[in-house]
Protein backbone atom coordinates (compact mmCIF):
# COMPACT_ATOMS: atom_id res chain seq x y z
CA UNK A 1 0.00 0.00 0.00
CA UNK A 2 1.44 3.55 -0.97
CA UNK A 3 2.06 5.95 2.10
CA UNK A 4 -0.66 8.75 0.91
CA UNK A 5 -3.14 5.24 1.74
CA UNK A 6 -2.04 4.37 4.30
CA UNK A 7 -1.44 8.15 5.77
CA UNK A 8 -4.99 8.95 5.11
CA UNK A 9 -6.18 5.68 6.71
CA UNK A 10 -4.55 6.82 9.62
CA UNK A 11 -5.88 9.80 9.95
CA UNK A 12 -8.86 8.51 9.66
CA UNK A 13 -8.89 5.80 12.13
CA UNK A 14 -7.13 8.79 14.42
CA UNK A 15 -10.76 10.88 13.59
CA UNK A 16 -12.94 7.53 14.56
CA UNK A 17 -11.11 7.12 18.00
CA UNK A 18 -11.66 10.69 18.61
CA UNK A 19 -15.27 10.08 18.28
CA UNK A 20 -15.32 7.00 20.10
CA UNK A 21 -12.94 8.56 23.11
CA UNK A 22 -15.27 11.25 23.01
CA UNK A 23 -18.93 8.77 23.12
CA UNK A 24 -17.77 6.25 25.80
CA UNK A 25 -15.84 8.77 27.59
CA UNK A 26 -19.28 11.09 28.08
CA UNK A 27 -21.47 7.77 29.03
CA UNK A 28 -18.90 6.59 31.59
CA UNK A 29 -18.53 10.07 33.23
CA UNK A 30 -22.31 10.75 33.23
CA UNK A 31 -23.72 6.90 34.19
CA UNK A 32 -23.55 5.14 37.37
CA UNK A 33 -24.74 1.88 37.87
CA UNK A 34 -27.17 2.89 40.55
CA UNK A 35 -28.45 5.15 38.43
CA UNK A 36 -30.09 2.37 36.10
CA UNK A 37 -32.43 1.27 38.68
CA UNK A 38 -31.21 -2.15 38.32
CA UNK A 39 -33.31 -4.86 39.82
CA UNK A 40 -31.40 -7.03 41.26
CA UNK A 41 -27.82 -8.10 41.84
CA UNK A 42 -27.41 -10.40 38.47
CA UNK A 43 -28.41 -7.26 36.57
CA UNK A 44 -26.13 -5.69 38.69
CA UNK A 45 -23.08 -7.25 38.42
CA UNK A 46 -23.99 -7.93 33.93
CA UNK A 47 -23.97 -4.07 33.54
CA UNK A 48 -20.37 -4.03 36.01
CA UNK A 49 -19.02 -6.28 32.95
CA UNK A 50 -19.92 -4.07 30.64
CA UNK A 51 -18.49 -1.03 31.73
CA UNK A 52 -15.45 -2.61 32.50
CA UNK A 53 -15.44 -3.51 28.80
CA UNK A 54 -16.20 0.38 27.69
CA UNK A 55 -13.72 1.58 29.97
CA UNK A 56 -11.02 -0.91 28.48
CA UNK A 57 -12.32 0.06 24.86
CA UNK A 58 -11.64 3.71 25.93
CA UNK A 59 -8.61 3.03 27.35
CA UNK A 60 -7.43 0.94 24.36
CA UNK A 61 -8.69 3.62 21.66
CA UNK A 62 -6.78 6.63 23.69
CA UNK A 63 -3.47 4.54 22.92
CA UNK A 64 -4.58 4.43 19.45
CA UNK A 65 -5.19 7.77 19.23
CA UNK A 66 -2.13 8.87 20.87
CA UNK A 67 -0.05 6.83 18.63
CA UNK A 68 -1.71 7.78 15.71
CA UNK A 69 -1.38 11.60 16.39
CA UNK A 70 2.40 10.81 17.02
CA UNK A 71 2.63 8.96 13.46
CA UNK A 72 1.38 11.50 11.51
CA UNK A 73 3.19 14.33 13.04
CA UNK A 74 6.22 12.74 12.21
CA UNK A 75 7.94 13.78 8.97
CA UNK A 76 8.60 11.83 6.85
CA UNK A 77 6.12 10.01 7.36
CA UNK A 78 6.94 6.44 8.94
CA UNK A 79 4.37 3.62 7.05
CA UNK A 80 5.73 0.55 8.80
CA UNK A 81 5.17 2.26 11.97
CA UNK A 82 1.74 3.46 10.84
CA UNK A 83 0.60 -0.06 9.46
CA UNK A 84 1.78 -1.85 12.73
CA UNK A 85 -0.55 0.94 14.97
CA UNK A 86 -3.50 0.03 12.58
CA UNK A 87 -3.49 -3.55 13.02
CA UNK A 88 -2.95 -2.93 16.82
CA UNK A 89 -5.89 -0.80 16.68
CA UNK A 90 -7.81 -3.39 14.71
CA UNK A 91 -7.05 -6.00 17.31
CA UNK A 92 -7.15 -4.51 20.31
CA UNK A 93 -10.02 -1.67 19.89
CA UNK A 94 -12.30 -3.25 16.86
CA UNK A 95 -12.00 -6.60 17.50
CA UNK A 96 -12.53 -5.90 21.57
CA UNK A 97 -15.80 -4.14 20.40
CA UNK A 98 -17.42 -6.77 17.93
CA UNK A 99 -16.17 -9.44 20.87
CA UNK A 100 -15.35 -8.66 23.80
CA UNK A 101 -12.68 -10.85 25.73
CA UNK A 102 -15.06 -10.55 29.03
CA UNK A 103 -18.25 -11.44 27.21
CA UNK A 104 -20.18 -8.79 28.02
CA UNK A 105 -21.80 -8.77 24.77
CA UNK A 106 -21.44 -10.86 21.61
CA UNK A 107 -22.15 -9.84 17.42
CA UNK A 108 -24.61 -11.84 16.10
CA UNK A 109 -23.12 -12.07 12.21
CA UNK A 110 -26.11 -13.06 10.80
CA UNK A 111 -27.48 -9.33 11.68
CA UNK A 112 -25.18 -8.13 8.79
CA UNK A 113 -27.15 -9.74 6.19
CA UNK A 114 -30.66 -8.39 7.99
CA UNK A 115 -29.58 -4.91 7.99
CA UNK A 116 -29.96 -4.27 12.04
CA UNK A 117 -27.59 -4.06 14.48
CA UNK A 118 -25.22 -7.09 14.88
CA UNK A 119 -24.30 -6.24 19.15
CA UNK A 120 -26.56 -8.71 20.95
CA UNK A 121 -26.15 -8.71 24.96
CA UNK A 122 -26.92 -11.83 27.24
CA UNK A 123 -29.36 -10.32 29.09
CA UNK A 124 -31.73 -7.27 29.48
CA UNK A 125 -29.81 -4.05 29.44
CA UNK A 126 -30.52 -1.02 30.00
CA UNK A 127 -31.65 1.75 27.44
CA UNK A 128 -28.63 3.88 27.55
CA UNK A 129 -26.10 1.21 26.95
CA UNK A 130 -28.43 -0.29 24.10
CA UNK A 131 -28.05 3.53 22.99
CA UNK A 132 -24.38 4.02 22.76
CA UNK A 133 -23.65 0.47 21.68
CA UNK A 134 -26.17 1.19 18.35
CA UNK A 135 -24.19 4.74 18.14
CA UNK A 136 -20.73 3.45 18.11
CA UNK A 137 -21.94 -0.25 15.97
CA UNK A 138 -22.08 1.42 12.57
CA UNK A 139 -18.35 3.34 12.37
CA UNK A 140 -17.02 0.39 14.33
CA UNK A 141 -18.35 -1.28 11.44
CA UNK A 142 -17.04 1.07 8.70
CA UNK A 143 -13.40 0.78 10.36
CA UNK A 144 -13.34 -2.78 10.73
CA UNK A 145 -13.99 -3.48 7.00
CA UNK A 146 -11.05 -0.65 6.08
CA UNK A 147 -8.33 -2.34 8.83
CA UNK A 148 -9.17 -6.28 7.61
CA UNK A 149 -6.76 -5.70 5.26
CA UNK A 150 -4.25 -4.93 7.63
CA UNK A 151 -5.47 -8.23 9.90
CA UNK A 152 -3.98 -10.66 6.92
CA UNK A 153 -1.20 -7.95 5.28
CA UNK A 154 0.86 -7.75 8.71
CA UNK A 155 0.78 -10.99 9.93
CA UNK A 156 1.83 -12.12 6.74
CA UNK A 157 4.92 -9.77 6.78
CA UNK A 158 5.73 -11.25 10.09
CA UNK A 159 5.86 -14.83 9.09
CA UNK A 160 7.88 -14.11 6.29
CA UNK A 161 10.40 -12.17 8.17
CA UNK A 162 10.88 -15.32 10.20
Amino acid sequence: MGNSLVHSQLYDVKNFLAKTITAIGDFLNETTISQLQLENDEDVNYHKLIFSTLRKLAVYSEEGFEACTVILQGDPFQKAAAEKTLYKIYHQCIEEFFSPKNDAWFENSRSAYTGKNSIKFYRTTAEQIQQLIKSLEGEFQRIREELEYYETDYRTKMIQSK
